[in-house]
């Protein structure tokens, strides 16, 4: 399907099915933005993957207020680490495939996991299979920020290379901290922050994929949440402008308040990897509005069920 007849083109289509909203404001303040947060799509040449992501992006763009921007929140393809070139270059082509036939809305980046090429996770090269990325996604850099209806947006990349050189673990590596301190510290009190991540800063789900209590321990290894939570809520509560983090990377849905800002882990597009429900949580994706008072709302959208309204 051509975008350009797109809307005309899928007739009824199904409408929101709120799956939780966060944060939702008291009154009704004017809304400056809507966006979408995609996250963890998991394209792949199998089981359906590329015509489900095709009625996401219909569903969203077929909402009677349609959004601003879309989200990707990292993990766009199934998997690159150990798979050979010509594997990966088939996933990514499907991808930008799919978004430049389906897709008529702006769309900004933050790298995931999946999406970084190395052959093993012992003798990756972190830094060329992100470059890889970066050029599939169209990305100057890895992380950056942007102004959008009186709101400033923050897309960090979470993924950082091991003490010992392996793979990964997720943290601000010294070069992006020095830079995010900075783009902190000149955006001015008044202007409310939203922060990006793929690997959630702070989250409850991490607890609850699979047994993390032993011993007397909860154990949440440092690939699936910030290990550098501490340092960041520290630098969030200097800022109390920053309202809201959003991310994916676990599949889960869950909200966590701490200090005055809102960590939304907003499921999976893919679900359970095309197979069904992650846990409790169904595939879908984030619709966010974002107020001129600094408020917001974060709402989880099953877009595979049809005949729903907003």
């Amino acid at each position: 399907m051509n975008r350009r007849n797109l809307l005309g083109s899928l007739g009824t289509m199904a409408g929101l099915l709120p799956i939780s909203t966060f944060a939702k404001p008291a009154t009704t303040p004017k809304r400056s933005v809507r966006i979408a947060h995609l996250t963890d799509v998991h394209i792949q040449p199998l089981i359906g993957a590329a015509k489900g992501f095709e009625k996401c992006l219909h569903h969203l763009q077929n909402l009677d207020v349609k959004p601003d921007l879309i989200i990707n929140g990292g993990d766009a393809i199934m998997e690159a680490l150990g798979r050979d070139k010509n594997n990966v270059q088939k996933q990514w082509r499907l991808w930008n495939d799919v978004l430049r036939s389906e897709n008529a809305l702006s769309i900004q980046h933050c790298l995931g996991n999946h999406d970084i090429w190395g052959p093993e996770k012992h003798k990756a090269d972190l830094n060329y299979g992100k470059n890889w990325a970066m050029d599939e996604l169209q990305m100057t850099r890895t992380y950056k920020s942007i102004e959008l209806g009186g709101w400033h947006i923050i897309l960090l990349d979470s993924l950082q290379t091991r003490p010992d050189g392996s793979w990964y673990t997720a943290f601000i590596d010294e070069a992006q901290w020095d830079w995010l301190e900075k783009d902190l510290r000149n955006t001015p009190a008044h202007v409310p922050v939203m922060v990006v991540s793929h690997v959630p800063i702070l989250a409850a789900c991490v607890f609850f994929d699979g047994n993390r209590f032993e011993q007397e321990h909860w154990n949440v290894p440092g690939s699936w949440m910030h290990s550098d939570a501490n340092k960041l809520t520290s630098l969030f509560y200097k800022h109390k402008n920053v309202k809201l983090c959003l991310s994916g990377h676990i599949h889960l849905l869950d909200r966590v308040e701490y200090n005055g800002v809102t960590y939304c882990c907003n499921g999976a597009v893919s679900g359970a990897w095309w197979f069904g429900n992650y846990h409790q949580t169904p595939p879908g994706y984030a619709l966010i509005d974002l107020y001129e008072d600094g408020s917001f709302t974060n709402t989880y959208i099953n877009y595979k069920k049809e005949n729903s309204t907003e």
